[in-house]
């Protein structure tokens, strides 16, 4: 009897992956009795175990959620490295919308998970992800930071991830129009999660002229009604505002909407900003935006969920975000003596401290 068996693509989905960059481990987690669909990234442990928070997301589809790890994860190596962290780069993401389909055996069954990677990988929370569920995950596994001050950690990272944005933009007006004072400057601040609200009220009390966009209507009202946020209903790109600051996923800066955008600074707490690194970063330049590099400003999170394992207090952690001003101006002077980008400057940076420490290794 003959039996015809269709044709199999059997390319590799990771390693041909454009977004795998020399990766060490990327795993894949299911667990049936929960319904958890989970992909673990693990990028470099060079400087130390990879640690990443686990984001939680309603993605359309699996290979996006490749896609969004695989970035996320490579993005953590070069925040650790530029902030002078001893940790590599990781990052997690769990399929499913969290306000509808998280539920308590789903997170006990991640912990499980990332315990079986024996401490490679310790995870911490991100979007659709809080304390609770870091309880939950810390009961299955000791692999986990940013668990709530009660239980002796760190607490919630967020704030620190926005005060540390909150530094990045004012070192690009700095850098950009000579001051960091903000009095009377307009932002735009897309996705009003727990960051987000937070960098509301930062830039509010700077003086500064704030518009929010949210997918979500009750973070809208909760921007408006306690900071006194305008809503801005048309597209981002075409907002006239001084500064954009996009704080929900990434790649909203593209070549689509470089061209239209109205703003002088592009600085916000959202990962992997840019669709393209390289010729999204020459277009931004090309028009005189000045862009902050987001895994340099948006690392007070980790630098606050790392006060865990280095043993010093949210004092300490704020203290150490602080310096994400003059590292900003840094990275953008070195840009400007060099003539690149500014990511390009900041990965330049980042890359120096990992193969430095690859050679004493």
């Amino acid at each position: 009897m003959n039996i015809n068996t269709p044709s199999v693509d059997v390319q590799p989905v990771v390693f041909n992956h454009p977004s795998f960059m020399g990766h060490e481990q990327v795993v894949f987690c299911h667990d049936r009795e929960s319904g958890l669909k989970a992909i673990i990234g693990v990028h470099n442990t060079v400087l130390g175990p990879a640690l990443g928070g686990t984001r939680m997301w309603a993605y359309q589809s699996e290979a996006e959620a490749l896609r969004d790890v695989l970035r996320l994860s490579r993005g953590m190596t070069f925040k650790a490295s530029i902030s002078g962290l001893n940790l590599g780069g990781g990052k997690a993401v769990i399929i499913g919308d969290s306000r509808t389909e998280k539920t308590e055996e789903m997170m006990l069954a991640f912990g499980r998970m990332v315990d079986r990677l024996g401490g490679s990988y310790i995870t911490a929370e991100d979007v659709g992800i809080n304390t609770r569920d870091m309880e939950l995950v810390k009961s299955q596994t000791d692999h986990v930071t940013g668990i709530p001050v009660e239980m002796g950690g760190s607490g919630d990272p967020s704030p620190v991830t926005a005060y540390g944005t909150y530094m990045g933009i004012k070192a690009s007006a700095k850098f950009k129009w000579g001051s960091d004072d903000l009095t009377g400057r307009k932002v735009l601040i897309q996705g009003i999660g727990h960051v987000g609200i937070t960098l509301v009220k930062h830039l509010s009390e700077a003086g500064m002229e704030v518009y929010v966009q949210d997918i979500h209507q009750d973070r809208i009202d909760l921007a408006v009604t306690d900071f006194g946020a305008r809503v801005y209903e048309g597209d981002y790109a075409d907002a006239p505002v001084d500064v954009y600051a996009p704080c929900a996923l990434g790649a909203t800066v593209n070549e689509e909407s470089i061209e239209r955008f109205k703003c002088s600074i592009i600085a916000g707490a959202a990962n992997n900003q840019l669709r393209n690194e390289v010729t999204d970063g020459a277009l931004l330049q090309s028009r005189g935006i000045l862009y902050a590099p987001d895994f340099l400003i948006n690392a007070g999170g980790l630098i606050n969920v790392y006060s865990e394992i280095a043993k010093y207090d949210r004092a300490e952690s704020l203290r150490r975000t602080e310096k994400i001003y003059d590292t900003t101006l840094e990275i953008f002077r070195h840009a400007e003596l060099k003539s690149i980008t500014t990511h390009q400057a900041a990965l330049e940076v980042a890359q120096a401290r990992i193969d430095a420490s690859a050679k004493l290794k």
